[in-house]
């Protein structure tokens, strides 16, 4: 991924953070026909490494996990917070016009090996995991006990789950760092009042730079 120093995020707590904010992740790999891609939650775990281990699951029937090119690292696309950045916004479009819209956004690239698993214990596992995470809010938090053990069996034999260890980690934050205060501020002005939830997740990136 192109990174201008500028944009460039090295803070592991803070991209283990967009990770674990945003777990749907793009996962590329290359086949034997091209590139191939699936779109799925991932959930991140140490492993006493410097990056961690992600860990997710396909349905069998995706041919994703049957063709792999093994010598050639997996990447997971993690996007965060984004919104387009209107030119009527800075200042300086009311006093000469030159300026354009943009695109402000955070994302996270993770590269590794992908190893496949079939463990019928270590898919169950994982899925009580990836389920306790995302009932955690709930009022009363579904479980996968919940459902009858013969019907999670089925269910079980119909996905793979794999492990990708993070050998390499890139963050990209363009948060409006190459504007100035002035405009950084117009930037939130606008942001703010446009008050929705995707405006507002990204004032607050804008404002902590």
């Amino acid at each position: 991924m192109y990174i201008p120093k500028v944009n460039e995020e090295k803070r592991i707590p803070v991209i283990h953070a967009l990770i674990q904010a945003h777990p749907l992740a793009s996962l590329v790999t290359m086949s034997s026909s091209g590139l191939f891609a699936s779109h799925i939650p991932m959930v991140l775990e140490a492993d006493g490494s410097e990056f961690g281990v992600l860990k997710g699951h396909i349905s069998r029937a995706n041919t994703q996990w049957r063709d792999l090119t093994p010598d050639v690292d997996a990447l997971a696309i993690f996007a965060g917070p984004q919104h387009y950045i209107s030119a009527s916004w800075y200042p300086g479009k009311h006093e000469h016009g030159k300026e354009v819209p943009t695109w402000n956004y955070a994302v996270v690239h993770a590269y590794g090996p992908l190893r496949v698993i079939h463990e019928a214990d270590w898919l169950l596992k994982h899925l009580e995991g990836l389920t306790d995470i995302h009932e955690a809010s709930s009022a009363v938090p579904w479980k996968v006990s919940d459902a009858p053990e013969t019907f999670i069996q089925a269910l079980l034999n119909g996905i793979v789950g794999f492990e990708l260890p993070i050998r390499r980690l890139e963050g990209k934050w363009k948060v409006s760092q190459n504007r100035n205060e002035r405009d950084r501020c117009a930037v939130v002005e606008g942001l703010d009042a446009l008050n929705t939830p995707e405006s507002l997740a990204m004032k607050s990136l804008v404002e902590k730079i």
